[in-house]
């Protein structure tokens, strides 16, 4: 078996995709690389990545458990909590799945965008009780996918 240390590879032509054996697992042009994945599937590396994602109490104090291109977290009222990214979505279109949490019985978990996307930040809406009247989520978690500006 041979070892191959190196800094950089120059390309000696203009190929924009790296074979290995006869399977082409990385292809790149202009702001775009995309990759392998099962079977003959691409998968784009920019828009595959998660963009932002978050963990938080909104219960008493609103406080950030842990986070990724979170500049702050505002808490506007009783189950509405707001996010600042860190650096901007490139639309308002970008995915965002999300997830809340409780033990507590009569209460139910309900995802739901008040105050719509945009390309600064989001808005939440944590629980609801069975009979509707809004509540804090003891944990709220959510991720973002799309294009940074």
């Amino acid at each position: 078996m041979s070892t191959v240390v190196l800094d950089t590879i120059t390309g000696k032509s203009t190929a924009t995709t790296i074979t290995i054996g006869s399977t082409p697992v990385v292809s790149a042009s202009a702001n775009s690389m995309t990759i392998r994945g099962e079977g003959s599937a691409q998968t784009s590396i920019q828009q595959g990545l998660c963009k932002f994602w978050i963990n938080f109490n909104a219960t008493g104090t609103v406080a950030i458990t842990d986070s990724f291109n979170v500049g702050s977290l505002t808490d506007i009222g009783t189950g509405n909590q707001s996010i600042a990214f860190s650096s901007n979505m490139g639309n308002t279109t970008y995915a965002r799945p999300s997830q809340v949490g409780n033990t507590d019985s009569g209460r139910y978990g309900a995802i739901n965008d008040q105050d719509g996307n945009t390309t600064s930040g989001c808005a939440y809406f944590g629980f609801q009780t069975n009979t509707g009247g809004d509540l804090d989520a003891p944990e709220y978690s959510s991720a973002g996918f799309g294009d940074l500006a």
